[in-house]
């Protein structure tokens, strides 16, 4: 049975301001940035209860770069050729066809609607299309499990 789709579109809820400027692939863990959240879209109250949370989610869209053709099939992460040829949605690049990325960070603080954090893997300027307050229930349950280039790939992304 065939199902058609439509195209969808969205909008930013705010940007990132301040913080790294340029998109680098590793040494994310000390940047320290604010997300500034439009008023014309959101009430003074939308944040209300966040900094209860020591973590947040914070869903935008790789913008930089954003001309580049979109990967829809399978390369070697970061062009390493000792790595496996993998699907883009089996690693994190950022040329995949939404364009959307999603980090984990640290909260600072909450003022009004800005939000301060750190360890966000997005740049100045970057649009951020939501946030979300990280639960302990939206973790893994049972068994995890990772091919051992991910863990390299990471293992310089948050010093």
């Amino acid at each position: 049975m065939s199902k058609s789709f439509e195209d969808i579109a969205m909008m930013p809820i705010g940007r990132v301001s301040g913080g790294r400027v340029e998109a680098t692939k590793d040494y994310w863990g000390n940047n320290r940035a604010t997300i500034v959240l439009r008023d014309d879209l959101l009430a003074p109250d939308a944040l209300n209860g966040l900094d209860a949370h020591s973590h947040i989610e914070v869903v935008f869209h790789f913008h930089i770069d954003a001309d580049e053709p979109s990967e829809a099939g399978a390369r070697h992460p970061r062009g390493r050729a000792d790595w496996p040829v993998v699907g883009i949605y089996a690693q994190h690049g950022r040329m995949r066809i939404n364009r959307i990325g999603v980090s984990i960070c640290r909260l600072l603080g909450v003022n009004g609607l800005e939000v301060e954090v750190e360890a966000l893997d997005a740049i100045d300027g970057t649009p951020v299309l939501d946030i979300k307050p990280v639960w302990s229930g939206y973790r893994p349950r049972g068994e995890f499990r990772e091919p051992e280039w991910a863990r390299e790939i990471m293992a310089s992304y948050w010093e």
